[in-house]
């Protein structure tokens, strides 16, 4: 299954796939979602840093979330992710 993201701007797209997904090992670096702020995610990753990224809009932000929980908590893991422009697709599995 796939869905697609949009981003402020490129930079956060970019932002995001990176830190989602580490194609080698097939994990991600974020380990808990912090904080949403309306449009705005903070994210706990693995070195314990705190990061925000902002989407487009805030419907992604509540859909990512339910999305990175269920990762978090294995129920769902990422396949792929691809970067155009401001948008993030996401295979999932």
């Amino acid at each position: 299954m796939k869905f697609s993201i949009t981003f402020d701007d490129n930079y956060e797209a970019q932002k995001f796939a990176s830190l989602i997904f580490i194609k080698e090992g097939k994990e991600t670096y974020i380990t808990a979602i912090l904080n949403i702020i309306k449009n705005e995610l903070v994210i706990s990753l693995k070195d314990k840093s705190a990061h925000s990224i902002m989407f487009k809009e805030e419907g992604h932000v509540e859909e990512f979330a339910d999305f990175i929980q269920s990762v978090l908590d294995k129920e769902h893991k990422i396949i792929s992710t691809s970067v155009n422009d401001v948008n993030v697709e996401i295979v999932k599995g």
